[in-house]
């Protein structure tokens, strides 16, 4: 009787498995759903956001591009350009989904040079953040201001005061989308993917000028003029340790059965060494990837030159258009060519031979270094205390007054271990008498013509300290303490030196006893003072939202321009500051010879020259000019944060929520710390360059030059840390 009751139950358990299921109704998403969906996929991060941004301003034939961003580009991106501006009657339908003023049918795609053509950024930043857009167009007495939401507009045009051009901000990016903002929280990180972004369309776009800095920060990150010189605008954007270790690269064809292209660029030769790869490749000028051209430079650099297999590449390829299809990617990042494998492979041949070329001839910038006598080099006892002040002197030096370095030798005593071979030099050709050549080269008796520069450097002479001329003079370097001050031995004492204020105070003598008697530094393109004198005073901390003091700013460039435009003949004859009557800036002085001042500083300085000069009296002007020269050529600390010590937090990638990330996500999280460590190395470059040229150039022309003030010896520009004699008593006591 108990089989019947499981037969049963196993029949009533068949039953629901032979039921048939409906299939799910198919039903129309909303638009607003589908909008969203479609913003995501096109503003992916921050950087997609000022990408679409910064292409439009291109478009528009901007010359001028500024990018103000605030945590990372969540809570604020704002970019501004002097672009044609939107016409009135187009606002309505702006940021509406599909509208665009670049094609009108789809044949128009074939062809298509401009950089956006989809019209769906402005709409998708609509759905993810608060858009407002200020323009105005050429003719218009005023400008016009309207926020956007969800595709539309909020208000109608409000009437306002612009410049030239069109900005748009973008507010609280990814408010209404929970997941990818907490994914989004690490700002440090998507500040540097905007600030390299930025960085590589410079070096492309040399006619356009781009800056980038923080939200209420002073100093840009990105800060590059416009330039008729490729090499000056990566010298300008990644450094001169990257552009001095270029070459150039060019490769075409125009056979039309295999391949019609032309390619030129630059790319990084055996001196050049890095960590990550730095690759910047633009086709038809649109900034894309090709991992099978990066892969293909990689293999030749790998096999030609082993220790420097991690290049910098910059390539911008030109097909016709009619060869390019940019429609295959979301964010237009990837484009498909036709003949793509013949490119890539004439293009790999014309980097293999260059390379091979390239490795013949390699070079070695420290062997540039004029070296110590034969005999400081020796590595053995006797020769090192031949080295010492009491070397005339036959009895024993006592240990703990023995000096064991070289003073004379202005690389510091790290070059007494290279092994130097004699060079047939005559020994008059000794450091001593180079240096007895330079001075009486570089201190013409006839530069104080003028009785109010005699006046300032008898003042120099009068309040010379003695007993730091004489550690300047003898000193050896020994390394950077920390970002600002300097390690230095002086006899049997250590001492902390300030290299800001060692090398301000050296370039204010040398322009006083240069004066009229300059070399010249010709800037690639005339600079026009209203804009950078505009610059400045938009560094100077003033609220970048606000467009009240616009006008006060062109006022005030206005004012300083005519003024300096009046004292041109004055500044080009005494100081090699060069103004021409369009009011614009063409030549620089050369203070301090194989030394080229920081660039960004230019807007400061031309502020300063003409805010702070006292123009009435020769004296202090003369003094103020000196002084706002002084403090453009110093040498201060990289933008960058110092990635050898706290600074290396603001370059970590990795966020606590990584851990829940999705598989997809993950794999952009590695491509994530790539470009993380491609502005990690050229922190370090850049840091590593500065150390050398204190090293190398700014201590060499201290003991040469220099006649330190005696303000020095109580305002902490000299801090003696320990003495030998001191430490030997300790030691005694132990």
């Amino acid at each position: 009787m108990e089989p019947l009751p499981m037969e049963a139950d196993q029949e009533d358990e068949s039953i629901p498995v032979n039921v048939v299921k409906e299939p799910p109704k198919i039903h129309r998403l909303e638009e607003s759903v589908i909008n969203r969906i479609a913003a995501g996929e096109v503003i992916q991060r921050p950087v997609s956001a000022v990408k679409e941004l910064v292409e439009n301003s291109l478009d528009a034939d901007s010359t001028s591009i500024n990018v103000v961003v605030k945590d990372g580009g969540l809570k604020l991106i704002q970019v501004s350009d002097d672009g044609h501006g939107i016409r009135y009657e187009d606002l309505p339908i702006l940021c509406e989904r599909h509208t665009t003023s670049k094609l009108s049918r789809f044949e128009d795609l074939q062809s298509i040079k401009s950089m956006g053509f989809r019209g769906e950024a402005l709409a998708s930043m609509t759905y993810v953040g608060h858009v407002t857009v200020t323009t105005i167009t050429q003719g218009q007495l005023h400008g016009y201001r309207v926020s956007y939401r969800d595709g539309v507009m909020e208000h109608e045009p409000k009437a306002c005061a612009a410049v030239k051009g069109t900005q748009i901000m973008i507010e609280n990016l990814f408010y209404n989308m929970t997941a990818r903002r907490k994914t989004l929280q690490n700002s440090a990180d998507d500040y540097s993917k905007i600030v390299d972004f930025l960085s590589r369309f410079a070096i492309h776009h040399i006619n356009v000028g781009f800056s980038c800095r923080k939200h209420g920060a002073s100093r840009a990150d990105v800060h590059s003029v416009a330039t008729s010189s490729r090499l000056d605008a990566i010298r300008s954007v990644y450094g001169v340790s990257v552009a001095r270790n270029l070459v150039r690269i060019e490769a075409s064809d125009s056979d039309p059965s295999t391949a019609v292209f032309h390619m030129e660029g630059f790319i990084s030769n055996s001196n050049y060494l890095a960590k990550k790869i730095t690759m910047v490749l633009f086709i038809n000028d649109r900034l894309v990837e090709c991992t099978a051209l990066k892969r293909a430079i990689e293999v030749v650099y790998a096999a030609t030159l082993p220790k420097a297999s991690k290049p910098f590449i910059y390539m911008s390829i030109v097909l016709p258009p009619e060869h390019v299809d940019v429609n295959i990617h979301p964010t237009k990042r990837e484009v498909s060519l036709l003949n793509q494998e013949v490119i890539i492979e004439k293009i790999q041949s014309k980097v293999e031979m260059l390379l091979r070329s390239s490795n013949e001839t390699r070079t070695f910038q420290e062997q540039v270094l004029q070296p110590s006598q034969p005999g400081t080099m020796g590595v053995n006892k006797d020769s090192h205390s031949d080295l010492s002040p009491s070397s005339s002197k036959s009895q024993k030096v006592p240990v703990q007054k023995m000096v064991r370095t070289d003073s004379l030798d202005p690389a510091g005593r790290l070059h007494a271990y290279l092994q130097v071979k004699p060079s047939g030099q005559p020994e008059s050709s000794t450091l001593n008498f180079v240096r007895s050549s330079i001075r009486q080269r570089r201190n013409p008796k006839e530069t104080a013509d003028l009785t109010s520069i005699q006046e300032l450097i008898d003042e120099i002479d009068q309040k010379c300290h003695p007993g730091l001329l004489d550690i300047v003079g003898h000193c050896t370097y020994i390394g950077m303490a920390d970002d600002v001050f300097a390690l230095l031995q002086h006899n049997t004492h250590l001492y902390l030196a300030n290299v800001v204020n060692l090398s301000k105070e050296l370039m204010y003598q040398q322009v006083l006893r240069r004066f009229t008697h300059f070399n010249a530094i010709q800037l690639s393109e005339p600079a026009p003072l209203p804009q950078l004198i505009t610059m400045a005073l938009k560094e100077e901390g003033l609220d970048p939202e606000c467009n009240e003091n616009d006008d006060l700013k062109e006022k005030i460039a206005e004012m300083n321009t005519q003024l300096l435009k009046e004292k041109a003949e004055m500044l080009g004859e005494y100081f090699c500051i060069h103004i021409d009557p369009q009011g614009n800036l063409s030549r620089l002085p050369v203070v301090l010879d194989q030394y080229t001042p920081d660039m960004d500083r230019v807007p400061e300085f031309v502020l300063c020259l003409g805010n702070d000069v006292d123009w009435e009296d020769e004296k202090n002007c003369f003094q103020s000019i000196s002084a706002a020269l002084a403090n453009f050529y110093a040498m201060h600390p990289p933008m960058l944060p110092n990635p050898s010590g706290d600074g290396v937090q603001f370059y970590k990638k990795k966020s606590e929520n990584q851990a829940n990330l999705s598989e997809e996500l993950e794999e952009n999280v590695v491509a994530e710390d790539q470009m993380e460590q491609e502005l990690l190395a050229e922190a370090e470059t850049a840091w590593a360059q500065r150390e050398w040229s204190i090293q190398h150039v700014l201590f060499p022309s201290l003991r040469l030059f220099l006649k330190p003030p005696n303000s020095m010896a109580t305002n902490g520009t000299f801090v003696k840390v320990a003495s030998l004699e001191k430490l030997y008593k300790i030691f005694e006591r132990c």
